[in-house]
């Protein structure tokens, strides 16, 4: 299953961007792999609050969005899916600006990360 972590500034969170960026992540992994997989897109929201972000030593005041995919190894590399991590991470930077604004995308870090075989599980047991 795609789960996306989102750590944002709680600021941006107000009740209408959080329904508006589910929708755009599910989308963007959609717009790579398909209807199917979109219906089983996972997102956390991460409010971090104001004076808890710092880059470069001092205080942020920043959205600067960091946004984690993570997956099973395997699907970034479909043959059918060719060039899969790049579509990915454009796909997600789009969607994150597409809710929060094209300022905010030249900030939007996207990490796409591999989980090996074996390393996941549901209900108790290894998927």
């Amino acid at each position: 299953m795609p789960h996306y972590t989102v750590h944002i500034s709680e600021d941006v969170l107000d009740g209408t961007v959080e329904p508006r960026l589910f929708g755009a992540l599910a989308d963007a992994v959609g717009s790579v792999y398909g209807e199917r997989l979109r219906g089983l897109v996972g997102v956390d929201l991460i409010g971090i609050p104001r004076h808890r972000r710092g880059v470069g030593g001092l205080p942020a005041d920043r959205v600067a969005p960091s946004v984690t995919l993570s997956m099973r190894e395997a699907a970034y590399h479909l043959p059918e899916v060719p060039d899969a991590p790049a579509r990915l991470i454009g796909a997600t930077a789009d969607a994150v600006a597409s809710v929060l604004g094209e300022g905010v995308r030249a900030e939007t870090i996207v990490s796409v990360v591999g989980v090996p075989d074996g390393r996941t599980g549901v209900a108790g047991a290894v998927a």
